[in-house]
């Protein structure tokens, strides 16, 4: 992969991160939250990115939905002694996007934990990065048979 196609891939996984975040906050917010496409389109407007690189967003976003009962009962697995409601907004959906890919694509582990590592860095607090690294390394382990 070049890093121009790497790096979209990246920016995809913003994207979805932020919807997904915006997404888990509204729904815990009240009885109606936008519609997923709304937000989408509404996160995605904020990044340049080719066709390709949004449709990888719109995927990953749609694919975590889809799963999203069988990624939280990974994601709870994996973190033992920490129940899903108590993790952080950013944690929690940047945990679902990784185990969504490592679930659901053959992107290696490496590449799937570096990136979810990379957006906890960004997005979450100072323990996010570390907290993430050691979750995904259960989650890899569950589903691939590996971790890092």
């Amino acid at each position: 992969m070049t890093s121009a196609a790497g790096s979209a891939r990246h920016r995809s996984r913003e994207v979805a991160v932020q919807v997904l975040f915006a997404l888990d906050v509204h729904v815990a917010k009240g009885p109606a939250p936008p519609a997923a496409q709304e937000v989408f389109d509404d996160v995605a407007a904020h990044f340049e990115m080719p066709e390709a690189a949004r449709a990888f967003a719109k995927e990953l976003v749609t694919g975590v939905a889809q799963h999203r009962d069988a990624l939280d009962a990974l994601v709870r697995e994996a973190a033992r002694n920490w129940r899903l409601e108590r993790m952080a907004v950013v944690d929690r959906n940047v945990l679902r996007l990784a185990a969504f890919e490592l679930a659901f694509s053959d992107t290696p582990v490496e590449v799937v934990i570096d990136e979810a590592v990379q957006l906890a860095k960004r997005y979450g607090d100072d323990p996010s990065p570390g907290f993430v690294n050691g979750v995904l390394d259960g989650v890899a382990r569950a589903t691939r048979g590996a971790g890092r």
